[in-house]
């Protein structure tokens, strides 16, 4: 089975980009753990094509080469923290429609030419305050990408309030040091998520 993470520098992790099968230190690598070790007797094979810096528009980009080409049996996305943390200097914001727009493409193209499920990660920001202001822009953004994973999505992480909720009781900075981030705790945390929500298709019949 050939699973394909995509994403920004959350995804990426600090990969050596000359082996796709390479998974950085990021959730990646533990939601390969955690999966490899639950299903010992299925063959897997993980792809990192994340990239750091990477906003919507860069997966329009790279759709052909970096998804359709691929013909993964499982794709997961976790994107958008760029498109609001890359203008927040000046607040400038990328408009929701364009933001809709590209990632609605990217989704199009992968239902139309691989028959890859997808699995959507939401955006996140954790509580940290020279990061507060992101959510004027953060929360539009968000609430897109759970419309469009109503309309696209096999699988769905609510990650942003999943987050959250981590955060009560413990300071954010256990979970990541600039709040976007995710240190070894975060990233287990996600892998976690991510091998939970496999599960949850696989016992649903939705991956052969």
């Amino acid at each position: 089975m050939k699973i394909l993470f995509q994403g920004d520098s959350i995804t990426d992790a600090g990969r050596d980009r000359s082996d796709p099968h390479e998974l950085g230190t990021g959730y990646p690598l533990y939601a390969a753990k955690y999966i490899r070790s639950e299903h010992p007797d299925t063959d897997f094979e993980f792809i990192d094509l994340g990239i750091s810096g990477d906003q919507t528009i860069n997966l329009v980009a790279r759709l052909q080469a970096d998804f359709i080409d691929i013909q993964p049996d499982l794709v997961s996305i976790h994107i958008g923290i760029n498109d609001t943390w890359h203008r927040a200097e000046t607040r400038e914001w990328l408009d929701n429609e364009t933001f809709e727009a590209n990632y609605r493409k990217v989704l199009t193209e992968i239902k139309e030419k691989t028959n890859a499920k997808i699995l959507i990660i939401e955006q996140f920001l954790l509580p940290v305050p020279d990061k507060e202001f992101f959510r004027e822009d953060l929360n539009g953004k968000i609430d897109i990408t759970r419309r469009l994973a109503r309309k696209f999505a096999d699988c769905y992480i609510p990650l942003d309030g999943l987050m959250a909720k981590a955060c009560v009781g413990c300071e954010p900075t256990h979970w990541s040091a600039d709040g976007v981030h995710p240190n070894e705790n975060g990233s287990d945390f996600i892998g976690r998520l991510y091998a939970d929500a496999f599960n949850e298709m696989l016992k649903a019949g939705k991956l052969g």
